[in-house]
């Protein structure tokens, strides 16, 4: 086909996507396309896209939750799985600092699955759709031989400069909304089956993994003060996604493992599962929390304003420093400590 991308390369004829990791396949593509169009502010790379509109900018994201990779019908409810769907796309939004307007749904779905199934997705979709003000405006709906799976592309708005993951300086704090770890402790019962905790930090870990929470307005918050250098949420663990913008940034980045907030309920249980909950909170992910950057004389300042506006606390957890540095994590004395990367698909 006359002016059809091609991607570079070769690879290597015998490379399999789990050899190349998702990562590499989205610098694949990345380079394939091409430098986008004019009125493509922000292409491939970050949360969402930015496209030029004449009555505003737009932002558009989209995510797919697979059955036996992003979920299992064994430990969520279909009102949950549509919940969650529909909330990590807003979470995207939100980390580039925008407001979530418009979203359609494709849906695969095994023919033989009953009808009340859509109808209980559709319950979660709507519930969270109407809690943060986005329309539910189409879609397609396909059978699929064997499991669900539901891809949601979002539409959103901004007002202003977009926050990207591209803008950390050496030198910059680096900051985090809420709490993390508590979603993957939310996992680890879930598999676990039977945990020996108090009944409310197991109530309150379960709900941190279901139903996810965007940080919508404090995304907004940040963006319009003017003070952050950079951000992204955190769905595939503090980890993976501080590298994300340190590639982006071409920074290093140092972090302090007791800085990070990791809340009670988290804690017991860990403790009640002989786990690590600095583990679960650097590597964790799905704690779609925002992690985001800003000079250290106004760091403070944008911690105390996001918190009087929205009341979620923010914890100054680390440092951005210069690239040859790389990316470290450090225990209360300082000394470098190993950590396990996050969530990354084909590995």
């Amino acid at each position: 086909m006359a002016g059809a991308p091609t991607l570079p390369g070769p690879v290597g004829a015998d490379v399999t996507l789990g050899e190349l990791g998702e990562r590499g396949l989205i610098e694949r593509v990345r380079r394939g396309l091409g430098v986008p169009r004019d009125d493509v502010l922000v292409g491939i790379g970050d949360d969402a896209a930015l496209l030029a509109w004449p009555r505003g900018d737009l932002l558009l994201t989209t995510d797919a939750l697979v059955e036996d990779v992003h979920f299992r019908r064994a430990t969520a409810t279909l009102r949950e799985i549509g919940a969650k769907a529909l909330a990590v796309n807003i979470s995207d939004v939100a980390a580039m600092g925008g407001e979530p307007r418009f979203a359609v749904l494709a849906l695969a779905i095994p023919a033989t699955r009953p009808v009340s199934e859509v109808d209980e997705l559709y319950a979660g979709l709507g519930e969270v759709a109407a809690r943060y003000g986005v329309a539910l405006v189409g879609g397609d709906t396909c059978a699929s031989p064997d499991r669900l799976v539901l891809t949601i592309t979002l539409v959103g708005r901004i007002e202003g400069p977009a926050l990207c993951r591209s803008g950390a300086r050496p030198g910059d704090a680096i900051l985090v909304t809420g709490s993390l770890g508590a979603s993957a402790a939310g996992l680890a019962i879930l598999e676990r089956g039977s945990v020996p905790a108090p009944a409310e930090a197991l109530a309150t870990v379960l709900r941190a993994h279901r139903w996810p929470t965007p940080r919508v307005a404090e995304g907004r918050v940040i963006r319009a003060s003017g003070l952050a250098t950079a951000m992204i949420d955190l769905s595939d663990g503090l980890a993976t996604d501080l590298d994300h913008i340190a590639v982006e940034s071409r920074v290093g980045a140092v972090v302090r493992l007791q800085a990070l907030p990791i809340d009670e309920a988290t804690r017991v249980v860990a403790r009640a599962l002989g786990a690590d909950p600095h583990a679960w909170a650097v590597s964790g992910g799905e704690d779609y929390e925002l992690l985001f950057t800003a000079s250290p004389d106004t760091a403070g300042t944008l911690a105390a304003r996001v918190t009087a506006e929205t009341g979620t606390p923010v914890s100054l957890i680390g440092e951005i420093c210069p690239a040859g540095q790389g990316l470290a994590f450090v225990d209360e004395t300082g000394r470098p400590a190993v950590v396990q990367p996050g969530f990354e698909h084909f590995r």
